[in-house]
């Protein structure tokens, strides 16, 4: 694709950013590990949801060593709400290479950096740019509804055959002496001014360098591929007391919702009601003999894929000792206690009823 006006975009775009850009705090410093820290929070994630996450986070590990000494559940439980916790336990695993391959200094390469756990393009790009000043053109979400609109690319954004088109276009676009500007420039522009829904072409720095605008067809671009529906799952989990305690199970560190610590529980069958299906996964699960005592609430929760209903119900211990299938660890704890472990949010969602 050849690309015109590259120099009137970059400084459009430049000017309008400096003057616009929003004040945070990762974007007033070079410190790397700084920097690492916000755009592994920022994937997938909120600029106001991450804000007290990252002062949070920077709080208890101020640099890579601490991070990286710190214990996985410490981390996780930091990151309790944020979603998306393979982040944290990559970023994790990523410290601890750092600190004992590098010497506890952050890798000033590209290509050594997309070595690490979790560094994929778009990461290495946004920290090599903003920290060490190396021309890597980041293209997250935001640049490429940009790009699309910018230039009128077809591909589709969900297609992952397209991210080769829409990283070479950024490539070009890339003002490579002052890239970590640029990168951060056209990514305020995506989620500022060029959004998905409603872009305010009015006050947007590059109108007449936009194809889509001027043809009328912003609402057009970017092209996407429809996606699947949604399934959703309904879920029957029990809070298990015995002797005024409540048991919790720690979920394998690999996979979804990995290395976090929750209340027994599973799919409903078909053909099976909740209540049933909650006794026999208990059974499976921890091979405790339960009864149901009460239902305590019903929570609804989606994640990226797939969308749940859980009920949730009180359960009293009859006979058994635990026995885990599928968890990796067990806990009998009292209620209160349960601040001190990393949770996923739909069991957050009724935790404070316990507490009343």
């Amino acid at each position: 694709m050849k690309i015109k006006n590259i120099p009137h975009i970059q400084e459009h775009l430049v000017h309008w950013y400096m003057k616009n850009q929003r004040q945070l705090p990762w974007r007033e410093t070079h410190d790397p590990y700084h920097v690492w820290v916000s755009e592994v929070m920022l994937q997938q994630t909120q600029v106001k949801t991450v804000l007290p996450y990252y002062e949070k986070f920077l709080r208890h590990f101020p640099d890579i060593t601490s991070l990286a000494q710190a214990d996985l559940q410490a981390v996780l439980k930091l990151w309790e709400g944020l979603g998306y916790y393979a982040r944290a336990r990559n970023f994790h695993r990523a410290a601890n290479v750092v600190v004992k391959e590098y010497n506890s200094k952050i890798p000033d390469d590209p290509g050594e950096f997309q070595k690490l756990p979790g560094v994929g393009d778009y990461i290495a790009s946004a920290v090599q740019s903003i920290a060490f000043g190396h021309p890597c053109a980041a293209a997250d979400g935001n640049v490429k509804r940009v790009l699309a609109r910018l230039f009128q690319i077809d591909a589709p954004v969900n297609k992952s055959a397209s991210h080769k088109l829409f990283k070479s276009t950024a490539d070009k676009l890339l003002a490579s002496d002052m890239p970590g500007t640029f990168n951060q420039a056209i990514m305020e522009l995506g989620a500022m001014i060029c959004k998905p829904k409603h872009p305010m072409c009015d006050i947007c720095p590059l109108p007449s360098f936009c194809l889509a605008h001027q043809a009328r067809k912003t609402d057009e671009y970017p092209r996407r591929t429809p996606g699947k529906p949604v399934p959703e799952y309904h879920i029957a989990a029990g809070v298990v007391y015995k002797e005024g305690q409540v048991l919790i199970t720690r979920r394998k560190p690999e996979g979804l919702l990995g290395g976090l610590w929750e209340f027994p529980g599973g799919k409903v069958r078909k053909n099976e009601d909740a209540k049933q299906a909650c006794i026999r996964e208990i059974k499976e699960e921890t091979n405790l003999v339960v009864e149901v005592e009460s239902h305590l609430t019903c929570v609804r929760h989606a994640y990226t894929h797939f969308k749940i209903v859980m009920d949730v119900f009180r359960c009293a211990y009859v006979s058994g000792r635990v026995k885990l299938n599928g968890p990796e660890d067990f806990r009998w704890i009292a209620t209160e206690e349960t601040e001190q472990y990393p949770f996923p949010k739909a069991n957050l969602k009724f935790i404070p009823l316990l507490k009343n």
